[in-house]
């Protein structure tokens, strides 16, 4: 019969906390996955690698629970930066946060602030990504700053009709009648999400279009002067207010 050593009650105490945050963390994974806020955090080709650590840590945690209780185990050495306890006790601690307070979605000041500034398009993909073949009208606003990377001569799009969704900013050097439609590419995560957006002529100033509230904008492509520049802008003919998508990133 196979004897185990005497461990102490600390080690056991210690280890129980172990068992618990690698369970959380498995439910912390499975719930965002359940409730549909992994594509707040991570891109939509991630989701099954998530989904599948949740239940692998779910299953260690189970494991890991059932030796504990028959004291089937055996103290091993690995090396931290801190103590084995306060390492534990941060992963419990943070998973709680996760279950609890739900990510926010970026806003606009995150957009300005991540290279939106003035209202000028930024963008960051490759000329492939683009869908030649798309209609005007069925293209999506990242599908319009992807052909922008193509051909960059805003004339070449004048008429055009349109019919994007997006949020609201209000570029400080933009005219009272001009805003910028946004949203954010995901290409990873949301630590790496990028902004994308296209100029909006209003009927209306724009303070009766609020910041952050997402729109459906329907109108034609036009080329407005803003801040000494050519750029691509939509004239708006419509702009409806819709809520803000499960999701709001793009891919």
């Amino acid at each position: 019969m196979q004897m185990f050593p005497v461990i102490s009650k600390q080690w056991y105490r210690q280890e129980w906390v172990t068992v618990l945050a690698l369970g959380l963390w498995g439910i912390l994974f499975l719930v965002f996955w359940l409730w549909g806020r992994l594509g707040l955090l991570i891109h939509p080709n991630y989701f099954p690698l998530a989904i599948i650590s949740g239940f692998i840590l779910l299953g260690i945690a189970i494991a890991q629970a059932r030796r504990l209780a028959k004291k089937q185990v055996m103290p091993l050495q690995h090396l931290s930066l801190l103590p084995p306890s306060w390492m534990s006790w941060l992963l419990v601690v943070t998973a709680l946060i996760g279950l609890f307070i739900t990510p926010r979605p970026f806003n606009s000041d995150t957009a300005v602030h991540r290279g939106l500034g003035d209202g000028l398009t930024v963008t960051r993909n490759k000329p492939q990504a683009f869908r030649a073949n798309t209609p005007p009208e069925q293209r999506t606003l990242v599908d319009w700053v992807r052909t922008l990377d193509i051909y960059p001569e805003p004339d070449a799009y004048g008429g055009l009709p349109v019919d994007v969704e997006g949020f609201a900013v209000h570029p400080a050097s933009f005219p009272d009648d001009t805003l910028t439609l946004a949203r954010f590419v995901i290409t990873c995560c949301a630590a790496d999400a990028y902004p994308v957006g296209l100029a909006v002529k209003l009927p209306q100033p724009r303070a009766q279009y609020p910041a952050d509230q997402w729109y459906r904008v329907k109108g034609r492509m036009i080329t407005a002067t803003l801040d000494g520049q050519r750029q691509l802008t939509i004239q708006a003919r419509e702009i409806i207010p819709i809520p803000q998508p499960d999701n709001p990133f793009a891919t």
